[in-house]
């Protein structure tokens, strides 16, 4: 199969794939690959099945955001509230039997006024004088029978109108999935064509008024009856009755959207062969190929997947790529692929198949990461009391804030299972995923990322370009500027970008290629002898106007507004020994590694931050990589997911990163950032760092001045409250003193009657102080917004439920 360049050899494109950090011949392929959680044991002398099987073919129903999807089932709580209540069905009774009694009434000609309409808007002469409306001829009979139907059409619509139908066809209907909704609609339909035409279908009851008023109707308009002499005519009023009464149940059972997919799925259906539906829907048997004719590939990975040479990581990888061979025309090298490899088709750069381990609970066909458990309580919305708490691309697409102090959680529960979980997804083919963290930070072990830049570190294979590839000398400076002055009030961002274009520009015009950071650092510094052989370098008329912009830069050195010794001064901070061999200026033996590779390429990097001495580099290098992320993705054509995790994203908050952060959700990526307290950001940034995020995780022990940022975030809402006033009895007649004063005694307590007051208030769903003091420990509180802007309230979830149980 065409991959795109994925799979090609190395060095053969402009974009090669990195090989993975542990080995450059990738890890070896096992002969059985791990897969998901087992099933659970089969008894003795049971024929077994493989865990993937039972995880392939497990339920997946749709649910709101956030919930655990596999094997999720609706809540006792949540289902009972989805029954119809009371008060519907009664709105539906009871404009039927008035709808009833007014139609029999009608017949029998007992309404008052009930031909008054009819004599009003037709002609005298088709009526007997002295009577109501007895017809003289064929045009007053015709009309009575019109005006029947008339009546009887706004009959059903004021029913339809008046009555609780929607409620029933939604809860009855519409809220299945396919195909039982449209089986429902269908066979709503066949009744109803049975009172249509109840000769049609063999049955004794009397037709509706809806075929005769017609058919009158036709005869008061042409004057007569020849029109149904013919055939044909006939046969288009009854095809046109008929399409009117299919018309409401095709919108109600979504019969066009489910006849666009099925022949969707059959499009890519060989030429002279018929499409076979799946003799098995199960997904191990692999339906989507069989209904697209490809029987012979479908026939190998169903054999695969229950002979247990499969995993999770092959079946979601195989899945992905049949869509993504679908969308392109593909299908011939997908077959080929399928034919030739079998589980192993298709498989990621690196060879890969799997993880060397997992510390997290995945479901890779609906891209989610288990991360915990929705609590039950007051607070919790029925449908989300007790279910699995998961993130995926859909959410994460959103962007994620995490606070906790040290020792919450925030890696543990949150950072590395998201880490894993985009890891384990770029191996299918879905995702690209950019980590940065401290070195030594639990996030995977190597040979998990087919990237690990260890900067600072003599023994790392990869070095990180500065500039990412990029060929535009504004571009370039827009990231150094960001990194180097992003968090500096006295340096506007875009001053500094612009003192650093100047700069860049002229190099890579007199050089061809941009400047190592100790070069640019003299420069940036006005060293005499640099800048003329700079300027020696761009003689001639085709470097005129890279001699202006040098020009300006040599203008401005030196004056109080010039930001070039601040970015200096910022840059020496990686213009240290320790930082010798790497942002370009090594030798061979560390590879340049450009983050743009992830717009083009399902990688899996690893960015380990310098050791203790350096945070101000470290958190220098951090704004550089998000800096660089939010441009490289802009690409919207890219099909696959980027994702960039920054376990600790102190200083990397600035006004354009969290600016560029509100770009990513149309952009098919996210960021995650983890603080341990929102006072590592800007005061001024607090309100458009938590506009930027559409998911917020608040772990147990925020502090107060924290949880009222999240409060705020949250908002309110109208809740109802129930207030009790007791209030004593004071009696008027001696004998009923005498018998409260008994009881006084007896019971301790005097009579009282209670007065009980319900009204709606206005509340924050969540507190500082509760958020402060009222999470317990390995708890948070998650509020998660999709890209297509579905949304979960703020509610806790316990974070000890997501991991995976040692020994499975």
């Amino acid at each position: 199969m065409d991959s795109d360049g994925t799979q090609d050899a190395r060095g053969t494109h402009a974009n090669p794939v990195p090989r993975p950090a542990g080995s450059q011949d990738g890890p070896a392929v096992p002969a059985r690959p791990s897969a998901p959680p087992p099933a659970r044991a089969p008894e003795p002398g049971a024929r077994t099945r493989p865990a993937v099987a039972d995880w392939l073919d497990a339920p997946r129903p749709d649910a709101r955001p956030g919930i655990w999807r596999l094997g999720y089932r609706l809540p006792k709580a949540a289902r009972a509230a989805q029954r119809l209540a009371p008060v519907t069905v009664v709105g539906v009774l009871v404009p039927l039997v008035v709808a009833l009694l007014l139609w029999s009434l009608w017949r029998r000609g007992t309404l008052p006024y009930q031909w008054a309409l009819l004599r009003l808007f037709t002609p005298d002469d088709w009526w007997w004088g002295g009577t109501l409306a007895s017809p003289r001829g064929m045009d007053g009979a015709e009309a009575r029978v019109v005006y029947d139907g008339v009546f009887f059409a706004v009959l059903v619509y004021a029913m339809g109108r008046l009555g609780s139908w929607g409620d029933i066809v939604r809860h009855l209907v519409t809220r299945r999935g396919q195909p039982a909704r449209a089986l429902l609609a269908a066979l709503g339909a066949l009744v109803t064509l049975s009172f249509v035409f109840p000769g049609a279908f063999g049955v004794g009851w009397d037709a509706l008024p809806v075929v005769d008023p017609l058919f009158s109707l036709v005869v008061l308009i042409t004057g007569g009856y020849d029109v149904f002499t013919s055939a044909l005519t006939t046969d288009a009023l009854y095809a046109a009755i008929t399409l009117l009464v299919l018309w409401p149940f095709a919108r109600i059972g979504g019969w066009w959207p489910l006849l666009r997919t099925r022949l969707a799925a059959r499009g890519g259906t060989p030429a002279g062969q018929a499409p076979q539906p799946a003799p098995d829907e199960s997904r191990t048997s692999w339906p989507e190929l069989r209904a697209a004719g490809q029987h012979e590939a479908a026939d190998i990975l169903t054999a695969e997947v229950r002979a247990g040479r499969m995993n999770d990581v092959d079946c979601a990888r195989v899945a992905h790529a049949w869509t993504q061979a679908r969308s392109l025309a593909r299908l011939a090298a997908f077959t080929d692929a399928v034919l030739r490899q079998g589980a192993a088709a298709l498989t990621h750069p690196s060879g890969a198949r799997d993880l060397p381990g997992r510390a997290a609970r995945h479901d890779l066909l609906a891209g989610q990461v288990r991360i915990g458990r929705w609590a039950s309580g007051d607070r919790t919305p029925p449908a989300y009391g007790g279910a699995g708490a998961a993130l995926g691309p859909e959410t994460l697409g959103t962007s994620l804030l995490v606070v906790g102090p040290s020792g919450s959680g925030k890696t543990r529960h949150v950072i590395a299972p998201v880490v894993e979980s985009l890891a384990l997804q770029a191996l299918t083919g879905r995702c690209a995923v950019v980590a940065v963290c401290a070195a030594g930070t639990p996030l995977g072990p190597d040979s998990a990322f087919d990237v690990v830049v260890r900067i600072g570190n003599p023994a790392s294979v990869h070095d990180l370009d500065p500039y990412a590839e990029s060929d535009d000398p504004d571009e370039a400076a827009g990231f150094l500027a960001e990194a180097l002055a992003g968090d500096l009030d006295t340096v506007g961002a875009q001053r500094a970008a612009t003192a650093l274009a100047q700069l860049l520009g002229p190099y890579r015009a007199a050089h061809g290629a941009f400047p190592s950071l100790p070069v640019l650092r003299e420069l940036l510094e006005g060293e005499p002898t640099a800048l003329a052989a700079l300027r020696e370098a761009l003689a001639g008329e085709r470097h005129l106007a890279m001699r202006r912009e040098l020009d300006a830069r040599l203008r401005q050195a030196g004056t109080p507004a010039d930001p070039a010794p601040a970015l200096a001064d910022r840059l020496a901070l990686l213009d240290r020994p320790a930082f010798a061999d790497f942002f370009g200026a090594g030798d061979d033996t560390i590879r340049p590694f450009s983050l743009r590779a992830v717009a083009h390429h399902p990688l899996r990097v690893r960015v380990d931050l310098p050791e203790h001495g350096h945070e101000e580099a470290s958190r220098l290098i951090t704004r550089l990589v998000l800096a660089q992320f939010a441009a490289v993705v802009r690409d919207t054509g890219r099909a696959h997911f980027a994702g960039l995790v920054l376990d600790d994203a102190t200083g990397a908050v600035t006004a354009g990163s969290v600016r560029r952060t509100q770009g990513l959700r149309s952009q098919n990526a996210g960021v995650v950032f983890a603080l341990r307290t929102v006072a590592d950001v800007p005061e001024a940034l607090h309100g458009p760092l938590y506009g930027a995020v559409g998911c917020r995780l608040a772990l147990s022990g925020v502090t107060t001045w924290d949880g009222s940022r999240f409060a705020a975030a949250w908002g309110t809402e109208w809740v109802e409250t129930r207030e009790v006033a007791q209030h004593t009895v004071f009696a008027d007649q001696p004998m009923t003193r005498a018998i409260h004063a008994l009881r006084k005694l007896v019971t301790g307590k005097a009579v009282t009657t209670e007065a009980v007051t319900v009204r709606k208030v206005e509340r924050e769903r969540w507190s500082a102080s509760e958020l402060a003091h009222g999470v317990p420990p390995g708890h948070a509180v998650l509020s998660l917004t999709t890209v297509k802007g579905d949304h979960a309230p703020p509610l806790l979830v316990d974070l000890g439920d997501g991991r995976v149980v040692r020994g499975h």
